[in-house]
């Protein structure tokens, strides 16, 4: 603790005490956290955590506690504990409005703590030009995405990674999370994509920012499936970036901003006439149908969030909602298994719906891998600020995935698809990484490029 006196929780975003109350420490939660699994210390579990929580907001510790600072960020926010809590604690509120007051704590905006959790001026720069513009502003993340494209074409990075040059710099892991680039980007402007055949259904498409860019190719894949299968999709201009890395990491005002900007333009373009707005990031889809509760009191805009959120659909569970086109489906000899994301399977409590796809699939053996629902260690930026823990959870992940003999390990996740292709590089492995949605669209065919 940095001084005598103890500094409680203040000003917006304080951890609401009625969750924090209401978990009753009965443990259950502690097998299903993955930071308790490779430590076993009760402070690194939700019980603990909270635990400490509660000390903050009754006086009895200090936020710049070192333990507490600690603790929060090495949570992976996975919200495994509240699936299995019997209490219906919401986990994931408390901690990201505990986020909220260390990220104060580190911008120095609360006074009373010294300088000991202070952001360096490194940090303070990075955080500015990454949260507060690259994905605040999608023309410039897209220039900066074209960036890296021509970093990889060129053969420069194949230089800079021969040369060491990554790793003088200690750059080496983080370098190697960097996708590889699609070779065309989804950039919204009001596309209309017609279904194929009969329509029976008009959905709307969130391209957000990495999925439009280094994942755009699962876009277009996610586009074809949707047209297969009776929809004409749209694609609404002045949308972006759907705050999910900003929640997560305590930025809320960031977040409420990112989340203002996609309902707005979502109605813009008729929201009330799309039977969805489908969504193929598991991150991105937890975060978008969670708007009502970050705008929450906002006269504005709580009751257009929550109608927003309404409409947001995972695309694998709109495709098992609706009468799934299994006719044109051609067989896919593969051995596949599942990676089940944490803010899919825990967040969004979908996990029968993805199996159910794959196994609709001609030909595909699903092989189930153990603890496939633990988190792989990607958490948005956490193999970045936290690359030990998340090391040992990739390789963990990674350890389960080969076990099961498959060609193919299936994800629905950028971050997930980054830390475990990384990670099976590193070892040099044959195995390979899909998403569900591209091995459905290989299935329905040739790929038709997207006019």
């Amino acid at each position: 603790m940095s001084q005598t006196s103890l500094i409680g929780f203040t000003g917006a975003d304080v951890p609401d005490a009625g969750v924090i109350n209401s978990c009753v420490h009965c443990g259950l939660c502690l097998p299903t956290c993955p930071t308790y699994r490779a430590t076993s210390l009760e402070m690194s579990s939700p019980r603990g955590r909270i635990y400490l929580m509660r000390a903050v907001a009754e006086g009895a510790a200090s936020i710049d506690n070192d333990v507490f600072v600690g603790q929060i960020g090495e949570c992976l926010n996975c919200r495994a504990c509240e699936a299995v809590c019997p209490s219906g604690v919401q986990y994931g509120s408390i901690l990201e409005a505990s986020r909220a007051q260390v990220q104060r704590l580190r911008a120095g905006e609360i006074k009373e703590a010294g300088p000991a959790h202070a952001m360096g001026a490194g940090e303070r720069l990075i955080r500015g030009i990454v949260f507060n513009q690259l994905f605040k502003k999608m023309g410039l993340f897209r220039a900066f995405s074209a960036l890296m494209r021509l970093y990889q074409l060129t053969g420069l990075q194949a230089l800079a990674r021969k040369l060491g040059i990554i790793r003088l710099f200690g750059m080496a892991d983080a370098e190697r999370m960097l996708p590889r680039m699609s070779p065309r980007f989804v950039t919204p402007h009001g596309q209309v994509y017609e279904a194929i055949g009969e329509r029976r259904y008009r959905v709307a498409l969130l391209s957000g920012c990495i999925m439009s860019t280094a994942f755009a190719n699962i876009h277009e894949a996610t586009i074809r499936v949707l047209r297969r299968n009776a929809c004409q999709v749209v694609i609404p201009p002045e949308q972006g970036c759907c705050g999910a890395l900003h929640t997560h990491g305590g930025d809320l005002e960031g977040g409420r901003e990112l989340a203002r900007r996609n309902i707005a333009a979502f109605e813009a373009a008729g929201l009330d006439l799309v039977d969805a707005i489908i969504v193929n990031a598991a991150g991105c889809g937890s975060t978008l149908k969670e708007y009502g509760h970050l705008l929450a009191g906002d006269p504005v805009w709580e009751a257009r969030a929550k109608a927003f959120a309404a409409k947001i659909k995972d695309v694998h569970e709109f495709l098992v909602s609706i009468p799934l086109n299994t006719a044109d489906l051609r067989p896919l000899p593969l051995r596949v298994t599942y990676q089940e994301p944490c803010h899919l399977a825990h967040a969004q409590r979908i996990t029968a719906q993805p199996r159910k796809l794959l196994a609709a699939i001609p030909q595909l053996q699903l092989l189930e891998m153990a603890e496939s629902a633990l988190c792989c260690g990607s958490a948005g930026i956490y193999n970045v600020t936290q690359p030990e823990m998340a090391a040992v959870l990739g390789a963990r992940k990674v350890d389960n995935a080969t076990a099961t003999g498959a060609d193919v390990v299936a994800t629905a996740n950028p971050g997930c698809a980054l830390q475990l292709a990384a990670e099976l590089g590193k070892r040099g492995s044959p195995m390979h990484v899909r998403w569900i949605v591209e091995l459905l669209d290989e299935a329905y065919g040739p790929a038709q490029p997207l006019t």
